[in-house]
């Protein structure tokens, strides 16, 4: 029996009182936090802040945007301040896919593969317009956006782009994971659909240029 008369003893159950202020408060404190709960939110943040600080890219270069990828990984850069320092050359091993560079109809089915070989949670960027929309080359040899075989998060126009646009495509992904924590899933893989915004603007070229005479 409870309440503050237990007929067993005959006594006033002197903590009745209090277990009730107890439970008043720890029904107020429940109100007050997240429905999560509060450990399972910050354990949320924190698995989210981990991923967020070790992304390893899968760089697939096949062009002159893989150079622009190269320097951005070097010293005057320093892709490692964005906990992106290992390139990793196994797809088991990256949660990032670069797709730099224009992909044939024959390099299509690698790229494919290594995707489906990164373990989830992934993501990829398409940088440069090769990848992106195939660029310049327009032919049947190649494919016209690798979009159209591999979900792509985050565009990174330029031809090629600079490292700094590349950096903030990874910072897009980063700011993504800080919000959301795993890619939007719907049936199947849902890709962001970012795009980085030119940072400059072209300069007009000076008129009267002639070559010889």
């Amino acid at each position: 029996m409870t309440g503050p008369w237990t007929r067993e003893s005959g006594r006033v159950n002197r903590n009745h009182g209090q277990d009730a202020r107890v439970t008043e408060l720890h029904m107020g404190l429940e109100a007050a936090l997240p429905v999560d709960g509060f450990l399972t939110t910050q354990l949320r943040c924190v698995i989210n802040w981990a991923r967020r600080s070790s992304l390893w890219p899968m760089p697939f270069a096949t062009a002159c945007c893989g150079i622009e990828l190269m320097a951005t990984a070097c010293s005057r850069f320093d892709l490692a301040r964005f906990g992106a320092e290992v390139m990793r050359f196994s797809p088991r091993q990256a949660d990032l896919l670069i797709v730099a560079g224009r992909i044939s109809v024959k390099m299509l089915p690698v790229l494919q593969r290594i995707y489906e070989q990164m373990p989830e949670p992934k993501w990829v960027i398409s940088m440069g317009a090769c990848a992106s929309t195939g660029g310049v080359f327009d032919t049947y040899a190649v494919v016209q956006g690798c979009d159209q075989f591999i979900p792509v998060d985050v565009y990174v126009p330029g031809c090629p782009p600079r490292p700094e646009q590349l950096i903030e495509g990874i910072m897009m992904i980063q700011r993504h994971i800080d919000q959301e924590g795993m890619p939007p899933t719907g049936g199947k893989r849902v890709p962001l659909g970012l795009a980085v915004l030119p940072t400059h603007s072209v300069r007009p070229q000076p008129a009267g240029l002639t070559v010889g005479i």
